[in-house]
This record gives structure tokens, sequence and C-alpha cells, in this order.
């Protein structure tokens, strides 16, 4: 699957590019820690540059 930069990526998509389980993925947001996501209806959906900006504040905090 290619990830696509004009939509938005769901939480599989997002643990996949992070290198990370997608229960990482919500325990992250249940402590307020991880990459900003927002629900579209029942579903969490991660805009793709909100996870490669937070990626790259990760990458500056280390």
């Amino acid at each position: 699957m290619d990830l696509v930069r004009d939509r938005t990526w769901t939480p599989d998509e997002v643990a996949r590019f992070l290198g990370v389980p997608k229960a990482t993925l919500y325990q992250w947001r249940y402590l307020g820690t991880g990459p900003k996501a927002s629900r579209v209806g029942r579903h969490l959906r991660y805009l793709p540059d909100d996870v490669i900006a937070w990626f790259r504040e990760q990458q500056n905090a280390a």
C-alpha cells in the first residue's frame, strides 16, 4: 500500500510509517503524547503532515 499524503491515514498506516505497534498509537493518544488524530465518525484518522511534524519534533527532542 502506498502512503499518499493527499488523504488521511488510518492507525494501521501510521503505525507502519512509524514502525510501532498500533496499540502504541492508541496508548500515545490516551496519554496525549502521540501525533494529532481526529475522529471521522467512529474512525480515527491522521493527517500525514501532522504525523510527519510530530515525528520531526521527536527527532529534535532526542
